[in-house]
Parts: C-alpha cells; structure tokens; sequence
C-alpha cells in the first residue's frame, strides 16, 4: 500500500490554506514577520504541513532578525534536500522536504558558527508545530527524547 501523501493539487487545495498551498507548492514567501512562527518559543516538532514528516526541533530553532523561523539543522540530514534556487535574481539554495517535496525555504551559511554556521530559513506556512506535550498523542512519541 503506498502511504506516500497525496500530491494531488486538488487534495492539496482542500487540506491547506491558500497560503500554505501557494509556498509548499510554487516556492512562494510569505511575509516577514507576518508568520506564526518566526517569534514562537515553545518546544515541540517541526513537521511538513504536507505530509506530517519531521523536519525542525525547538531545540535548533533561534533568532536570526531575518522574521521567518531559523534552524541550525534539520532533525536529519535525509529529512530535507537542498537544491540550487537562481530565481529573482540571486543564487541560493532552496530547501525541500524529502517526503512531499514541499518547499520549504532556503539555507544561508550566516547562522551561529559555534552550531554549525547554517541558517535554515523557513516559511511558517510550509510547517506544523506539535508541542511537546502532544507528541505521543499525534504519533511522534519517538521524538520524546530529544526534549529530556
């Protein structure tokens, strides 16, 4: 049975948000600071709002200014994929899951040097927060241990 999410735009449109939609979808930004998680501080587990997979712990969230969320790393290095982004003019490198290949955001190499010097830079639209506490009730019990 193939338990892959549905890529099917039509399940898509009904499940997300416009918003959610257009950024998983056709690499759109939302706004800076204008975003549920850019200044969000609980602890908990980043998922793809697409396919539910884990992708971001608080634990590798901090502060960068940039308004969008900021991870030191991925909760594994499979978890995403990174490819080169020459829209708009710049050169970047974009970053998608690896489960739904939803866009993400992008990587930028200004983030703390005493973590690793990797800022991922992440549209809140493209994410789902489970809080600690919610972890086993919605199937992340796993993850548990990365809060102790």
């Amino acid at each position: 049975m193939d338990t892959r999410p549905s890529k099917d735009p039509q399940d898509l449109r009904h499940r997300l948000t416009p918003l959610q939609f257009e950024v998983t979808q056709h690499a759109a930004t939302e706004p800076p600071f204008q975003n549920a998680f850019w200044d969000y501080h609980d602890e908990g587990l980043y998922v793809d709002i697409v396919s539910g997979a884990p992708l971001f712990s608080s634990r590798d969230k901090f502060d960068s200014g940039c308004g969008w969320p900021s991870f030191t790393r991925p909760l594994a290095q499979d978890a995403v994929h990174e490819q080169s982004d020459l829209s708009h003019g710049m050169v970047r490198t974009e970053v998608r899951s690896q489960s739904a290949d939803s866009h993400l955001g992008h990587v930028f190499t200004d983030g703390p040097a005493d973590r690793g010097g990797l800022r991922y830079c992440i549209n809140s639209a493209s994410l789902r927060f489970i809080p600690k506490s919610d972890l086993e009730k919605e199937g992340y019990g796993a993850y548990r241990k990365l809060f102790e």
